[in-house]
């Protein structure tokens, strides 16, 4: 990681902290994560790690593309590890490429959402934090997604309904209500 890439991913982490107060805390802990400079962005480092994920909207703006997550059996946005990229809007944008199959994908302006969350042991695996970067990012005009290994199904939902479903995980909540604000 250059020090020009570090400095505009810090400055986007302390920007976004500045737009969105109650992640300042996250924010905070993603600079100090990111002064591990390259060992941050992959999972083998343990502790935990940067991973990016998006906001995946359809056209008009009105719906989410969730994913049921195979490992996690629950209802998430798509997105994966970072394995060494540090460009964590095109992470975000080709992991919602690849577990949608939707064509003509676009991030829309800089970070969205930051969230950090524990993942539990499995497999071996001891359990980590992930330093989840969300991105907003628009579908084109198609919207016939294709279930891919890692899903058990995915789906259109309505994000008024996601911002109101007490069922739906807190953080995909929070972002529909920050879509919905916007």
């Amino acid at each position: 990681m250059t020090h020009e890439q570090f400095a505009a991913l810090r400055a986007a982490f302390l920007a976004h902290a500045e737009a969105c107060p109650g992640e300042r805390a996250e924010a905070e802990l993603f600079v100090e994560l990111l002064r591990e400079g390259a060992h941050g962005f992959v999972r083998d480092r343990l502790e935990g790690h940067f991973t990016a994920s998006s906001w995946l909207v359809s056209a008009d703006g009105r719906r989410a593309l969730l994913t049921h997550h195979r490992k996690l059996d629950r209802w998430l946005q798509p997105g994966g590890h970072a394995d060494g990229d540090n460009d964590l809007a095109r992470v975000a944008l080709t992991e919602a490429t690849e577990e949608s199959g939707l064509p003509d994908l676009r991030v829309e302006g800089g970070i969205f959402d930051l969230d950090r969350h524990w993942i539990p042991e499995r497999k071996g695996v001891p359990g980590h934090w992930h330093h989840d970067v969300r991105y907003v990012v628009r579908a084109g005009a198609s919207e016939a997604f294709v279930v891919g290994e890692e899903s058990h199904d995915l789906a259109w939902l309505d994000v008024e309904a996601i911002a109101a479903d007490e069922a739906m995980d807190p953080s995909l909540r929070r972002m529909a209500r920050k879509w919905l604000a916007r």
